[in-house]
């Protein structure tokens, strides 16, 4: 059933991370909405369903998207790998993972799409795309960290209840 959900809310979020999120600027860059939300689900303990919402979540952005369909994929991929390799081990600080989740992910991302442009010929300069894009969408991303990651606790304790004690 959480993969099922996974469609509607990735698609919603994605519809008001192109209409709206994408508009509030910082110099350059933008917050991923998309990305936060892999992030906090991925963070989440009784998740199992982690890995197809970032499958999801990479093909509708990859839609959408003027990026190689891979650049999201992998991007939302390893946001998801982090996310679960920190679960495991800051289980009793899960803001700060998700802080730490969220900043990497929008580094990496940003960094992959970069290097992906430039392979095919797009010579964005690497110094300027940092200080202009990366590091504004990395502090748009830290300040929809927080609320974005009560909702999908949330969510996640409606999808996954937690078993009952005899």
């Amino acid at each position: 059933m959480a993969t099922l959900v996974a469609f509607p809310i990735l698609v919603l979020a994605l519809m008001l991370q192109t209409a709206v999120i994408s508009r509030i600027n910082l110099l350059y860059g933008s917050a991923d909405l998309i990305l936060v939300i892999l992030a906090a689900w991925a963070l989440q303990e009784r998740v199992t369903s982690s890995w197809h919402w970032a499958l999801v979540g990479g093909v509708l952005v990859a839609f959408v998207s003027g990026l190689p369909w891979f650049v999201p994929l992998a991007g939302y991929l390893m946001v998801v790998g982090v996310a679960r390799l920190l679960q495991r081990r800051v289980w009793q600080a899960p803001l700060l993972a998700m802080f730490t989740v969220c900043f990497t992910g929008t580094l990496m991302l940003h960094i992959l799409s970069i290097f992906s442009l430039r392979i095919l010929g797009d010579p964005l300069p690497v110094g300027d795309s940092f200080n202009l894009i990366t590091l504004p969408s990395v502090l748009l991303n830290l300040l929809l960290a927080i609320p974005i990651y009560a909702v999908i606790k949330d969510l996640a304790g409606w999808l996954y209840p937690a078993a009952v004690e005899a």
